[in-house]
């Protein structure tokens, strides 16, 4: 039982925890810039490569609405060690595969077993540290996992020009590979104390929390607020690559930029976290609406890659401001089920954030800047909006109207 372990050991379970973190950006990021050249070698449209990042989105957040509550029955060191197995398999698997269909369906299951990676490590800080460690940590749980955004897609930019697209995989594989050995030789079990799986009361569990407007006000906060970050990434590298003639190489170098973008809003909101919520979130997305309109105008005058990714520096670094700050608040709403709320909160973002991406593909080629900067304004308005009915009821509820 890791609760009882010696501090050495626990401090190298929660660096092992970070190194962890980035993975899930990693399997969601890293063949972004091989979209382009995916579609052409398997001769299929560019819906078809975006809809594989879709499948994997909304495996990964509906695993997330169940996952917490089983992980809090069964342990979380058996799963761990499953779900990376797992993400070995179907990782080697895609890179024997030419059909789209098949690779759709192992991006389910890299779904599921990242899903089961991201609960269960968040839950383990909750599990082996005290309310104010965890919430010290958990503030750095999306700078962690900003990493993968910023290395993935660079790092498979540069992949793909010296092998070829299936070489992301294989690199998804070797990660996976190394995290298995460590957790097999040195890790353990976190949970102190195994919960029977009841599913009335986990039935009546998340009907709790579904009550609590703010609790899912905020999670439709963290989701917009992701879902600003996605649309870039399903629709940038075909603009890089067939508007702006530039290679894979580029697309790694923007996403690393706009990687940056993200860690940098996230470094910002740790540290507005001591404000009021109204205040940490009315100036970020007042100020993002502005640059979505700045940027809408602009593409009518001016279409460049260096104006595109200028925009989209400051648009992302907003996102990361938000989803930061309402992170942390999120995931320790709910103490005593940490786990549960953490994969419903995770589920629900990641469903939301799946159903945009969806929407964005199947709603016509973005081909230029201008297509790029109106589907900002579109997922902009909606999360303006929310922030704003977010303000709202909090307001009701400390006044107890």
């Amino acid at each position: 039982m890791l609760k009882e372990a010696s501090e050495q050991r626990i401090r190298l379970i929660t660096i092992m925890a970070f190194v962890s973190i980035p993975l899930s950006g990693f399997v969601t990021d890293i063949y972004l810039p091989s979209f382009p050249s995916m579609a052409k070698e398997l001769a299929v449209p560019e819906k078809d490569i975006q809809i594989t990042l879709t499948s994997y989105l909304l495996s990964y957040g509906i695993t997330q609405l169940f996952i917490g509550s089983i992980l809090d029955s069964i342990g979380r060191y058996r799963p761990k060690l499953a779900a990376l197995f797992l993400l070995i398999a179907s990782s080697l698997l895609i890179t024997f595969t030419h059909s789209v269909l098949l690779i759709s369906l192992m991006r389910i299951l890299q779904g599921i077993a990242v899903s089961v990676l991201v609960v269960s490590t968040r839950a383990i800080f909750v599990d082996l540290y005290n309310p104010d460690r965890a919430k010290h940590f958990l503030s750095y749980f999306t700078i962690a996992w900003s990493c993968g955004p910023i290395l993935a897609p660079f790092l498979g930019g540069y992949l793909e020009k010296l092998f070829n697209w299936q070489s992301n995989f294989h690199f998804l594989a070797l990660y996976a590979a190394i995290l298995f050995l460590f957790e097999w030789f040195f890790s353990g079990e976190s949970l102190p104390q195994k919960k029977k799986f009841n599913l009335s009361e986990n039935l009546k569990l998340y009907k709790m929390m579904l009550k609590s407007k703010i609790f899912i006000l905020g999670i439709m906060i963290l989701g917009f607020s992701y879902s600003v970050v996605m649309i870039f990434n399903i629709t940038g590298p075909f603009i890089i690559e067939n508007t702006f003639h530039y290679n894979s190489v580029v697309i790694g170098y923007c996403t690393l930029i706009l990687g940056f973008s993200w860690m940098i809003g996230g470094l910002i909101g740790k540290r507005r976290l001591s404000l009021p919520d109204e205040q940490r979130a009315l100036k970020p997305v007042l100020l993002q609406f502005v640059l979505i309109i700045a940027m809408v105008i602009t593409s009518y005058f001016s279409e460049s890659l260096l104006t595109m990714i200028s925009f989209a520096f400051f648009i992302h670094i907003c996102s990361g401001i938000l989803f930061t700050s309402f992170f942390t608040a999120s995931m320790l709403h709910f103490p005593k089920h940490a786990a549960t709320a953490g994969g419903l909160m995770g589920g629900l973002v990641y469903v939301i954030t799946s159903a945009t991406s969806f929407i964005i593909s199947v709603t016509g080629s973005v081909t230029f800047q201008k297509d790029l900067s109106w589907r900002y304004l579109i997922i902009g308005a909606f999360l303006l909006g929310i922030i704003l009915i977010f303000n709202r009821v909090l307001k009701k509820e400390r006044t107890g109207q």
